[in-house]
Order: structure tokens, then C-alpha cells, then sequence
């Protein structure tokens, strides 16, 4: 049987059609090794966020030392001395005659030093929210525990630079501009900690008017 180039070419092209559609269709299903959604992504890939929705590890570490030392030294003093050598009033009436003296010293010293120390650390993955034009990626993370009734909560955002990531895609916490990190407790540990309620109303009132 004689087929002619013409009709070859042909059943060529339509077999190189149906391969290219059945593969486009086994790339979309379920359980393939293709996945659309993350074409772009290689295995050989840099695998730090980039983009919305990726997912990044802060590295809390911060430090508080404060150190403030005021001192303030003042002194005044002032000598008056007046002495009347003549006078031709009422004849010998004002012998001798009168004096005035006075002195005043004013002086005021104080001292005042502050001094506050504190660390926090902890290890929280954040969620990249938003790619700023200018590269910068806004992120945001929250982290909750729970045992025994008490709750401890993270949360932590901020804004950082694409080349601050480190290649295991974890970042600093001191290289995060806007960087807001929040730790907050809710059980019956933090009750006992802290002066709640009339306690505490009582408290601050005593506090803010005793003048001691």
C-alpha cells in the first residue's frame, strides 16, 4: 500500500497532537508529578520566600540594657551689707547709726539612675503577606500554646529585605524594620502574677497619689 508524503505528514501531525493533549491532562490531574500550581518552583530551586503566601522562619532575639545616670548640682548665695556713715537728721537721735545685714544661701543637689535589663527569644515561621514594588516583603505570624489551661501567644510582624533571608530561609529578628513582637498569657498562671481586678484598681490609685 502506497501512502504519499502528504497523508504521512499528516497522521504524524495528529499523533503529535493527541500525545501533547493526553500529557497536558495527565500534568493537571491529581497525584502527578507536574504540578501547575507551582511551576516555577524546581527541585534545584532557591527556596527562600519571594512571593505572597510563602512561608518564612524568624529568629526572635531581642534585648533590652538601659542604663541612664542624671545628676544635677546647684548652688546660690547672696551677702547684703549696708552701713549709714552720716546723717544730719534729728541731731544725735539715730546714734549709733543704723546697720542692715543680710545673708541667703540656696543650694540644691540630686542624683537619679535607671537601670533596666531583658531578653526574649523564641522561634516563630511567619507568612509573607504582600511584595512591596520596591522588593520588600511584609510579613506576619502568630503562634499559640497551650497547656493545662494556660494559653501563651507570639505574634510578630514587620517588614524585611529579600537578601536578609538566609539560604536556610530563617532571618533575624533585628534585621526586620517595623518589627512588632507581641507575647501575651490568659490562664490561671498569669492570674496569679498578676494584680487583677479591685486589687489593681486600688493599686494604681495608691500609687498615683501617694506622693512619696
Amino acid at each position: 500500500m502506497n501512502i504519499s508524503n502528504k497523508t504521512l505528514s499528516t497522521l504524524l501531525l495528529g499523533c503529535a497532537l493527541i500525545t501533547f493533549s493526553d500529557s497536558a491532562s495527565a500534568q493537571a490531574r491529581n497525584g502527578s508529578i507536574f504540578n501547575a500550581k507551582t511551576a516555577g518552583v524546581s527541585s534545584i530551586a532557591d527556596k527562600v520566600a519571594s512571593r505572597p503566601g510563602d512561608l518564612i522562619t524568624v529568629m526572635i532575639q531581642e534585648e533590652a540594657d538601659v542604663n541612664n545616670t542624671e545628676a544635677s548640682d546647684f548652688t546660690k548665695s547672696t551677702a547684703l551689707d549696708y552701713e549709714m556713715s552720716k546723717i544730719n537728721i534729728l541731731g544725735k537721735t539715730l546714734n549709733p547709726l543704723p546697720t542692715l545685714g543680710a545673708e541667703s544661701k540656696d543650694g540644691f543637689s540630686g542624683s537619679a539612675t535607671y537601670t533596666k535589663k531583658g531578653s526574649f527569644s523564641a522561634r516563630l515561621t511567619a507568612i509573607v503577606m504582600d511584595v512591596l514594588p520596591n522588593g520588600n516583603m511584609v510579613i506576619e505570624g502568630r503562634r499559640e500554646v497551650r497547656i493545662d489551661g494556660e494559653s501563651k501567644v507570639i505574634e510578630f510582624s514587620g517588614i524585611l529585605r529579600r537578601w536578609d533571608i538566609t539560604s536556610a530561609n530563617t532571618i533575624d529578628s533585628e534585621l526586620v524594620a517595623e518589627a512588632k513582637v507581641t507575647y501575651s498569657g490568659k490562664g490561671p498562671l498569669t492570674t496569679a502574677t498578676n494584680r487583677t481586678g479591685v486589687g489593681a484598681v486600688f493599686h494604681d490609685a495608691i500609687s498615683w497619689l501617694w506622693p512619696f
